[in-house]
């Protein structure tokens, strides 16, 4: 884990903290405060109105001015303080200001203690979007030797370093928080990154009884990797204004869970998590509930409320197998799923209807294809009422320039929200 050179100009720390006060600024807003209060009733499932919020990560080249400062740790604390305040100047979501700076603690965790390499290329613009892997097992069978313990690793003076360093800088602005990473548990990830997705077909076939053994070991580590976070005092609520995989908050006063007493380590049982399961998209729901369930069940089970889904379509193992989930709180409903299927499933349930709308509106075209978008909205409102309903906005990576559609299709989802919800 190798630390940047900590130095920079006068110039740039004075321009770090005129950054910063805009944020604590934002922050204090009362809209802030409007919108916290709406977040805690929607998570706990007490709100009336849909939240929405626009991922701004992979867009961010067509929203944020250029970078000012020039020393590489500058520019790493310049990035974060505009990624606070970007929602609030340039989109007018939900999303919160926070009224701090957010460090995480650096950790590592090594699946079986085995690199996967990656090959990267770049887009046009340089960016290095497309990669591949490069995956260790080439035979589940033969290759099982290659399974050792799993590395976790800290390197907590170098966080300490780090946090201490930012503030000096903004430190008596913002306070500055060492939280512990957004967790989550994406089994069928790692399996394709270690052996890809076509040995992950054949392997369940030619090799059932070690397919099993090999998710049976990526559950136990990643359920290790949870338990070595707590002995090493690294977990930390995450019932506010954090980030919860995938594109969503953890505002919640359903966390912590009792038993909860506010002393030394936070136990993983009153957090939220994530689980996903992307890649089995063409596996059966047969062999998903064989192969794949009985681990992210396991996964579940770690956490005091979880989010489950990213951009497969649960509707085909929703019943049997997806709803069984225990603390479930939301589910992905993306592009792909079956949207008056989940909305039935969902009416009056105790889980939230978090729609993913397709990213094809925002991020394809110079205009944004407004009545397109509007039908693609108001199905959505039509299939969730009686739910309780989340749009957030995720996987646009390009606005063709034009910064102003974010704003514009977030206005329009309130706008059909105000006419259609209620």
């Amino acid at each position: 884990m190798k630390m940047i050179d900590l130095s920079i100009s006068s110039k740039e720390k004075q321009y770090l903290r005129d950054l910063a006060k805009k944020q604590l600024e934002y922050s204090m807003l009362p809209i802030m405060r409007e919108r916290e209060e709406r977040w805690y009733k929607h998570n706990d499932l007490q709100g009336d109105i849909p939240m929405i919020h626009f991922e701004t990560w992979t867009c961010e080249q067509d929203l944020l001015p250029p970078l000012q400062c020039e020393s590489q740790a500058a520019r790493d604390i310049e990035l974060q303080l505009y990624r606070a305040v970007v929602n609030h100047e340039m989109i007018d979501d939900d999303r919160v200001v926070p009224s701090w700076y957010t460090i995480y603690w650096r950790t590592r965790f090594e699946l079986f203690n085995l690199k996967v390499e990656r090959e990267h290329s770049k887009d046009s613009s340089g960016r290095e979007v497309g990669h591949k892997f490069l995956h260790p097992i080439k035979d589940l069978k033969e290759d099982l030797h290659l399974l050792k313990p799993t590395m976790y690793q800290l390197d907590r003076e170098g966080t300490l370093k780090w946090k201490s360093f930012v503030e000096d800088i903004i430190g008596d602005i913002l306070p500055v928080k060492v939280l512990m990473p957004p967790p989550g548990i994406c089994l069928t990830q790692n399996v394709v990154h270690l052996m890809g997705m076509e040995n992950m077909f054949y392997s369940m076939f030619d090799y059932p009884d070690e397919f099993h053994q090999f998710m049976q070991r990526i559950i136990e580590d990643h359920i290790g990797f949870l338990r070595w976070m707590e002995k090493e005092e690294l977990t930390s609520l995450n019932n506010g204004n954090q980030h919860v995989p995938q594109g969503t908050f953890g505002f919640t006063k359903d966390l912590p869970r009792d038993g909860y007493t506010g002393e030394g380590s936070v136990s993983t049982s009153h957090i939220w998590g994530y689980l996903d399961s992307q890649e089995t998209v063409g596996v059966s729901p047969e062999m998903f509930g064989e192969f794949f369930y009985p681990y992210y069940l396991e996964g579940a089970k770690q956490y005091g409320l979880v989010n489950y889904g990213c951009c497969e379509p649960v509707h085909t193992i929703w019943e049997d197998y997806i709803s069984k989930l225990p603390n479930l709180r939301k589910v992905s409903i993306s592009p792909w799923c079956d949207e008056e299927y989940m909305g039935e499933a969902l009416k009056g349930s105790n889980v939230i209807y978090h729609r993913k709308p397709s990213p094809n509106f925002v991020g394809v075209g110079k205009e944004l294809d407004e009545e397109g978008f509007k039908e693609h909205i108001l199905k959505t409102i039509r299939c969730a009422k009686g739910c309780k309903l989340e749009f957030s906005f995720r996987d646009v990576y390009n606005l063709e320039g034009n910064p102003d559609k974010p704003r514009r299709a977030v206005q329009i989802v309130r706008e059909l929200i105000d006419k259609e919800w209620k």
